[in-house]
């Protein structure tokens, strides 16, 4: 233990000779660990803010859209088509058993008003059991009914954006709100979503029953009332693949398709389409990471290059102490503890360069880092395996000297 002491105290005194020398061979260390953390931080935030996203859509949920329109042989899209109905949500909640809740939807844009407040937002006519598939609370009063849903009561729950545009700091549970120059009766307030994946207001919007919605404000299909414009439905737990398969099965059955029909609907399973871009994130997050370590091995080798001058210049020192002395091991550590110190001494202000970086990203540019323990520990430890690598050979090039040479040596 006394030697290592020893060791430490020449190294620390052979760098602080050589301080600017020392400094700019630690800069390849301090950026490389600086960069390594600054870019895992970066893509963690990117993972993170994916699964945030994922959960402010609600868990295991599945989207049914009707099928395309086909106009003088050009096809015009999802969503174009008269092909999803009431009855197929309601189908498809209550006859499927992967199937925990399924909820029809028919939504639109208009002006709502409250005194002499206005505000132009998307109306979203639906069923009680919309709520529990995105897994949106209320935050204040109640929400609606299946009861509200068959009488068409004209009640309505409002988003957090509308509630504060409308009605500013106070409570509009109790309020009449015109909706299209209808009044409806505030219920409650929804408990706030933030953004969607696609970048939208999710607190920007009205939700009230469907039967309301078609009747009084959005308006049906002229020939079918009803037609709605999505099917949300939320599957059982670990059974969201057997979901679509049996929406797929269920739906071609009611809407009588022959085998070499194509589907007049589309069913898109969210945790596909998220768990995608969470494994990009995430890739993109070992590439960045992977380019930044190559500066530490740029470092590890400036540490070599440095350490290998260092031992050609103290020659003469190592063939004195090895004439006192100084055996093999001895010298080995001496140069060991230097590089080792160098790399160490550079990982720690990389860490600190590192961590202040990725909080300046954070805050100029919008973009969610999440800094954790793991990477830094990883940063720091990588760096001291930096130095003992890099190190090694020329602290073995001066244990293994001539004493008779080095002394000799001019």
């Amino acid at each position: 233990m006394n030697k290592v002491f020893q060791s430490m105290k020449i190294a620390f005194r052979a760098l602080r000779v050589n301080k600017l020398r020392s400094a700019l061979t630690m800069l390849g260390i301090i950026i490389g660990v600086g960069a390594v953390i600054a870019m895992v931080a970066v893509g963690s935030g990117a993972t993170q803010r994916i699964q945030e996203q994922i959960a402010s859509i609600g868990s295991n949920v599945i989207i049914v859209q009707p099928g395309s329109l086909n106009i003088g042989g050009v096809r015009q899209g999802w969503g174009n088509a008269q092909t999803l109905t009431e009855d197929d949500a309601r189908a498809i909640g209550s006859e499927l058993t992967s199937v925990q809740y399924a909820a029809p939807l028919q939504q639109n844009y208009t002006q709502v008003v409250f005194g002499n407040n206005n505000w132009y937002t998307q109306v979203r006519g639906t069923t009680p059991d919309y709520l529990t598939i995105r897994d949106i609370a209320v935050s204040s009063g109640q929400p609606f009914t299946q009861a509200d849903v068959d009488s068409s009561a004209k009640v309505c729950l409002l988003g957090k954006t509308v509630a504060d545009n409308l009605f500013g700091g106070s409570d509009p549970v109790g309020q009449i709100i015109r909706v299209k120059k209808v009044p409806f009766t505030v219920v409650g307030v929804l408990a706030p979503k933030g953004q969607s994946p696609t970048g939208q207001d999710q607190d920007d919007m009205i939700v009230m029953p469907i039967s309301t919605a078609k009747k009084k404000v959005i308006g049906g299909r002229q020939n079918n009332m009803q037609v709605v414009g999505q099917i949300l439905v939320q599957a059982r737990d670990g059974a969201t693949k057997i979901a679509v398969n049996e929406i797929e099965g269920l739906l071609r059955q009611r809407h009588r398709l022959q085998a070499a029909q194509d589907d007049d609907f589309a069913v898109q399973n969210l945790e596909e389409v998220f768990a995608a871009q969470e494994t990009s994130a995430e890739v993109m997050s070992i590439l960045l990471a992977s380019i930044a370590s190559v500066s530490l091995i740029v470092g590890g080798i400036g540490i070599m290059n440095i350490m290998l001058v260092s031992v050609t210049e103290r020659t003469k020192e190592i063939g004195l102490r090895q004439a006192v002395g100084a055996k093999t091991g001895d010298i080995l550590s001496q140069f060991l503890v230097e590089a080792v110190t160098l790399s160490i001494a550079g990982g720690t202000i990389g860490i600190i360069l590192g961590v202040g970086a990725s909080l300046l990203i954070s805050y100029f540019a919008s973009w969610s880092t999440v800094v954790s323990i793991g990477s830094v520990l990883l940063a720091f430890l990588f760096s001291a395996l930096v130095g003992v690598f890099f190190g090694y050979y020329p602290a073995r090039k001066a244990a293994f000297l001539d004493p008779i040479e080095a002394l000799r040596y001019e």
